[in-house]
This record gives C-alpha cells, structure tokens and sequence, in this order.
C-alpha cells in the first residue's frame, strides 16, 4: 500500500485553517495514489495547545473540525493527532488522541500514555494518559499507533529511561509489526541525528517498519523541524521529507522504498534556517506583518536584521539606528551599510536629546552620586522608548536582539535593549553569532565587514567594551554551556576546561542573580537543548549554593 505523510505547520486554534490544509494535503494524496496519510501530533488543533484544552470551546471546536476533516477525505484513510475527552471522573478531562478516520467516520482512537513533563513540556499539567493500547488492522498490517513520547523510551537506546512502561514494546509483543508515530517534536541542535537514530534502533531491533511524521513550523518559542522519517526493517531510511518546509511524502509499505527529499545539513545552515522559521511564524501567527529592528552598526543586531528580512521579506522590515553621545563614527555606517544590502528602509533617531533631557530632571536627585551603570542604561531604554513608539504607531512589532550570553549573565538592560515581542538570537550563543554572521557572508555579503572585526561594544559609556566585564566570548560561552545546558558544578566547569575556579564561579553567580531579568524578557526562539525561557525554570528569590 501506498501511505503518504503529511508533514503540515498548524496554527494552535486555527482549527478552520488547520482542517482545510489537512484535507488539501489529503487530496492530495489521494490523487498520488496513497490509501492512507498521517498527520502530525494535535495537528487538529496545533501544538503546544497548552492551557487552552481547558476551554469547552476549545475542545468543542476540536472535536467539529475533525468532524469536517472525515466527511471530506472519503476515499482514503486519515491518521491525525487531535485533543479527545478523557471521559474519567477524577483527573484530567481531556487526552492528546490519534484518530483514524475512514469512510467519513472515526475508526479507531489510541491516546498518548507517555506524557513528557521535562524541559518545554508539560503535557501532565493538561492531559490524562491512556490507560490502555490497542492494534488495529489495516491492508494486512497489524498497525502500532503511537503519538511523540510514546516510541521514546526504548530500552535499547537509552541507558536511563524516563518511563517503565514502553508502548511500542507492549504493542509489538501484543502482535504488531508496523509502528506509525504521530509527532510534534520540537527542534535543537542535535535532535534530527538523535530522531533519526532512535526509530532506527526500534526498528533494527524489531525487525518492522517505523513511520513518523513530524510537525513543521513555528509555534511561540519551539521550532520544529519536520524531517519526517519512514525507516525499514533493518534500520535503513526509506523515505524522508524536507527539514523547515511543509513537505508531502509517500512510501511503498510492502517495498520499503519511498521519496526521499533532501534536509539542511550543518549545524550553522540548520540554526540558521530553524532561526528564519521561528521568526517567520511568530510574526505571522501574531497577527503582524512588519517588524522593527534597532541596527547599532554590532554583530547581534546585524545577524538579527538578516534574519528578519529572510523572515518577512526586506520591505517588511525597519531599521532603526539610535546614535548616542558614544556611539562611534562607524557604527551608524555600518548599520546603514546592512539596511542598504538589505534593502531595508532605515531610519536614524539620535538619542542625544532625550540623554540630556534625562539628565537635567535627575541631577537634583543624582546630587552626591557619581555617574554609574545608571547613566548608562538610561541611554539603552532611551532607544526602547523609541522602538516601541515606532511599534505602537506602525503596528509593527519589535525584535530584540540580545544574545544567550548577554541574557545568561544579565549583560542586558530591563525595558532597554530587552524592549520587543519576540527575541529572535538569545539562544544563540555569542561565538555562535560571528559562526551564524560568517555562515550567512558566505551565501551573499550583506553584514559589514567592521560589524564582525571589531570589538563587541555596548557603547554606553567612553571606550567601553564587552572585555571591560566579561571573559573573552570563548571562555564565557563553555561556562554557560556547561552550567545552563549540563548542570554541571563550578568545580566541574573549572577542571573540565582549566579555567581559573574564581572566574567560574563569578560567571555563575552572574547567572543566578540575572534570573529575574530573563523571566521578563520576550520570548525567544529555542535552538539549544536547554534555552532561557519556560523549558528551563528556577526561583528569582533563592540562595545560590555556589
């Protein structure tokens, strides 16, 4: 038989817009001569849904739209993820489903039993979990259906598992040999190679098939990669659909042979792409259609401005440069150099003013107190001011552009540079950011050559630089790696790496003290296993045991 996967961005509540893409693509299908297709996880109603499942709307909603999916895919089978009543008088009231839909009704429904509550996932907090699994018969297959966590807890792969029960063991000694996996498996660096991977041993072991279709798209702070998989018996990939695109595929079930479409290789083309994505869907799920980007002429806001005019389209981006008293005579060139390779509009706010004008209403206030950190963040919010008056006027929304370095050790600025919808790089490493500047110049020059030369500078006060107070980028960037994405001690980070303890533990104590900084900041885009943000939580008020 021939299946085919439809691998789809939904918008989490756009149930109308998600039903018409999910019969579109089942037409599709159908016409290419496929008598099933699958589509990812909650692909009804979106994922993450999160709180919204406990809306009766919501699930009603749900519920109308799956309804409208079966009576117009008659003539071929659809596998989807939607949100179904747990129907169970104590505990959650909704389950994350799979359905089969035939012949304008609903077959079959298997509902998730692994519920992930680690990193971004919290799935716990807003389902219940299967009590029971079943097979179902289809085209002389005994068919495993799982949905995501459900095909991750192999003990043949991992060495410590999450879990001590394993759906796809329990389905395949119960007589299955086919397993079709329904996913919306968030992206990081790493993730395809360890997916890939992971179907691979359960299918080697096996002895079966394994499909899996993936989500694709944007939705908050998780990107998803797509890179649905079909892998053979013996471990082998028989069919593959694109990474970042939505993306049609189909595969002989009795032939292990399928369409394999090519993926972003590399880890910097991959971040890149992911990044690009990311931003794309939040600003079109959020309902704009420009964004604003203040350009200092430096690295972050450069790559940052790149990004966005890959996101949106150049004629949909603004870039602002804001000189201050300290700004160097290079640095509004350089940002008007990006905005013209671009092909950006730029506009030049200079902050001067607005700085003195501070200035002179706190001098009474400011007497006895010698000028400090103060002075200098009134000039990083005096630009904030200024984005949002622009994104309240235009109805455009803000970028910012700060980096996970910068934000991991509050080298940032509440309601400054932090100002903005939706912070694109602060999970992009510092020595990440000239690796991303540098992969972007080799596919077309646009970021100025100065921007990556010279040294990283707030700016804010006379001859100020990054080195002024922090380590060097290099050093910097293991720590933070070691401590935010390992958790591993100071003791460890120092010895690992033969960096000098004192500084170790500085850099951690900076870490821990900026925690009520990053908890407002905008949401930012996860490319890392462990991001700021809501897949990583800790206390504001505590004691560090450093």
């Amino acid at each position: 038989m021939k299946i085919a996967l439809g691998q789809i961005n939904p918008t989490v509540g756009d149930f109308a817009g998600n039903a018409a893409k999910m019969v579109e693509y089942s037409h599709r299908a159908q016409a290419g001569g496929a008598g099933l297709i699958l589509f990812p996880e909650l692909a009804v109603c979106g994922y993450p849904p999160r709180d919204l499942v406990e809306r009766g709307s919501f699930v009603t909603h749900n519920r109308e739209a799956v309804e409208r999916i079966a009576a117009e895919t008659r003539g071929i089978a659809v596998i989807c993820g939607l949100v179904t009543p747990a129907g169970a008088e104590t505990g959650k009231s909704v389950m994350n489903s799979a359905a089969l839909l035939k012949d304008g009704a609903v077959a079959f429904v298997q509902s998730k039993m692994l519920l992930p509550t680690y990193d971004v996932f919290d799935e716990m907090r807003n389902f219940a979990p299967a009590t029971e699994q079943k097979l179902f018969s289809f085209c002389g297959k005994q068919i495993a259906l799982t949905i995501c966590e459900d095909a991750w807890n192999d003990k043949h792969f991992w060495n410590r598992r999450l879990y001590r029960f394993d759906p796809v063991e329990a389905l395949i000694g119960a007589g299955g040999n086919f397993v079709l996996n329904i996913s919306a498996s968030p992206f990081w660096l790493g993730k395809r190679e360890l997916r890939r991977e992971m179907l691979a041993t359960i299918a080697r072991n096996y002895k079966i098939p394994v499909a899996m279709v993936n989500q694709v798209g944007g939705n908050d702070s998780l990107i998803f990669d797509g890179s649905s998989l079909v892998i053979g018996p013996e471990g082998k990939i028989v069919a593959q659909g694109k990474s970042f695109e939505e993306d049609l595929i189909y595969f002989d079930s009795n032939q292990f042979t399928g369409d394999i479409h090519p993926q972003i290789e590399g880890e910097d083309a991959s971040a890149y792409t992911a990044l690009v994505l990311g931003t794309r869907d939040y600003v079109r799920k959020c309902g704009f259609r420009q964004v604003i980007v203040g350009l200092s002429g430096g690295i972050d806001s450069a790559l940052t401005g790149v990004i966005a005019a890959d996101a949106v389209g150049p004629e949909n981006v603004i870039g602002v440069g804001m000189p201050g008293p300290y700004s160097s005579k290079g640095s509004i060139g350089d940002a008007r150099a990006l905005a013209e390779n671009l092909g950006i509009r730029f506009e030049v706010l200079p902050i001067n003013e607005v700085f003195a004008s501070y200035n002179k209403i706190l001098r009474q206030v400011f007497t006895g107190y010698k000028e400090d950190v103060t002075e200098e963040n009134i000039q990083s919010r005096a630009r904030g001011t200024m984005l949002m008056a622009l994104s309240n006027k235009l109805g455009a929304i803000v970028l910012s552009t700060g980096n996970k370095s910068e934000l991991g050790v509050g080298y940032c600025t509440l309601y400054g540079d932090m100002v903005g919808g939706l912070a694109v790089i602060s999970d992009v490493p510092k020595t990440m950011v000239y690796r991303l500047s540098r992969y972007v110049n080799s596919q077309r020059a646009v970021i100025p050559a100065a921007s990556l030369e010279k040294p990283p500078s707030a700016e804010l006060r006379a001859g100020q630089k990054d080195s002024d107070t922090l380590p060097p980028y290099e050093v910097l960037d293991a720590i933070l790696e070691d401590y935010v994405e390992e958790s591993h001690s100071a003791e460890q980070i120092a010895a690992d790496h033969k960096f000098d303890l004192k500084l170790v533990r500085r850099v951690i104590c900076m870490v821990e003290r900026s925690e009520y900084k990053r908890q407002q900041a905008a949401p930012g885009l996860k490319i890392s296993a462990k991001a700021f943000g809501y897949g990583r939580r800790f206390p504001i008020a505590a004691k560090s045991d450093i």
